[in-house]
């Protein structure tokens, strides 16, 4: 028998769970498949990062859409989520990187976007006290901050589901075909169509992509975090570099989250990740030079989260340029958590309006009609 749905989501990270939850909210009954459970993957085991700093202009529209979802998040999904809004800093190491953020902050200024501030050495130190003394400043971004990734991907779903959606983990989705107007998908022995297709299958998504027409350029990889041993309360606001690869935030209970780029090795087919020992040090080094007090805390655990990115590091997000009722929402390359909520949001306007207020054109599939896919798993 075939089950009719109003929209089918393949994927169920914090973008697919999101969607589903507002196409809900819009008076439709979608069906959401993940073929794990929800958050397995990069929704689930992610820094928790929730910023607008430092994104890519193409991003900001979006970003921006999200944080005013995120300041309310629990009139959304019944849970905050462990969301707190201490800021983020991005701290420039020297006069050089100084002057970049300077650049960055009038170009953003230039094009409306108000939300990156530039910092001298004193207001750096006011906000993140234990920064080594050689840092001249930097950029925050006040209303930013952090949350808990897999409890948030979590209460999407329960939410979603508590609205009406049907969720499916644990069950691949095969078969993801169209018949005539309507999308099919087979889930185990059920089968289910719908006029909507949402590719949220995140490094999956790029598999699902190519069997529909649409092949990009997308690589899997695995960020890796560790955490440490508790120390002395020194920071609050999420603190990122960009000259070396490094962010991390620090707990109420004192351990510290440290993560900023750098990769394990994904075994896509088989679930799995192998740490890169080497680079986990080189991160834990960068933060015992910036910050005196972590030189004694020691790494308790580390580990990596399957996740798909772009060649231009910014999402494939929006209607198919090929097929009608088809749309992607994938390849966030490894900073996608904080545009959930908006993501869903906005995703629900193209599918039920047609389209949104929210400028989301450059971040269109189109944009890589020409290029070569170059997938690798």
């Amino acid at each position: 028998m075939i089950v009719r749905k109003d929209a089918i989501i393949v994927g169920g990270g914090i973008h697919g769970c999101s969607t589903a939850l507002h196409l809900c909210l819009a008076g439709l009954k979608p069906v959401l498949i993940e073929k794990d459970y929800a958050g397995r993957h990069a929704s689930g085991v992610n820094a928790g990062g929730v910023r607008q700093l430092a994104r890519d202009v193409a991003e900001i529209p979006l970003s921006i859409r999200s944080t005013g979802i995120w300041e309310s998040i629990a009139d959304l999904v019944d849970d905050d989520c462990g969301f707190e809004s201490h800021g983020q800093v991005l701290v420039a190491e020297n006069e050089t990187e100084l002057t970049a953020c300077r650049a960055r902050v009038a170009d953003l200024n230039a094009r409306g976007f108000i939300h990156e501030e530039l910092i001298d050495g004193t207001e750096l130190r006011r906000l993140v006290p234990a920064v080594a003394e050689s840092c001249p400043g930097g950029v925050v971004s006040r209303r930013d901050g952090a949350a808990q990734p897999a409890r948030t991907t979590t209460a999407f779903r329960r939410k979603a589901e508590q609205l009406g959606a049907i969720v499916h983990e644990g069950v691949p989705a095969t078969n993801i075909r169209k018949d005539g107007k309507l999308w099919r998908v087979e889930v185990g022995t059920e089968s289910y169509a719908a006029p909507v297709l949402v590719n949220a299958a995140g490094a999956w998504a790029g598999r699902i992509a190519a069997a529909l027409g649409e092949p990009v350029p997308v690589e899997t990889i695995a960020p890796m975090l560790m955490i440490t041993s508790p120390v002395a309360h020194f920071i609050d606001p999420v603190v990122i570099l960009r000259g070396r690869k490094l962010s991390f935030k620090q707990f109420k209970n004192g351990t510290v989250l440290i993560g900023g780029g750098h990769l394990a090795t994904p075994y896509q087919d088989r679930n799995a990740t192998v740490l890169d020992w080497r680079k986990l040090s080189e991160s834990a080094r960068t933060v015992a030079e910036l910050f005196a007090v972590m030189r004694n805390a020691t790494i308790v655990r580390a580990w990596a989260g399957i996740e798909a990115r772009m060649r231009d590091d910014i999402p494939v997000f929006g209607p198919s340029a090929v097929h009608e009722g088809l749309y992607h929402q994938f390849g966030f390359s490894a900073h996608g958590f904080q545009l959930g909520p908006g993501a869903g949001a906005v995703m629900a306007e193209l599918i039920v309006h047609g389209g949104t207020q929210t400028r989301i054109g450059d971040l269109s599939i189109a944009r890589f009609r020409n290029s070569s896919p170059s997938t690798t798993a």
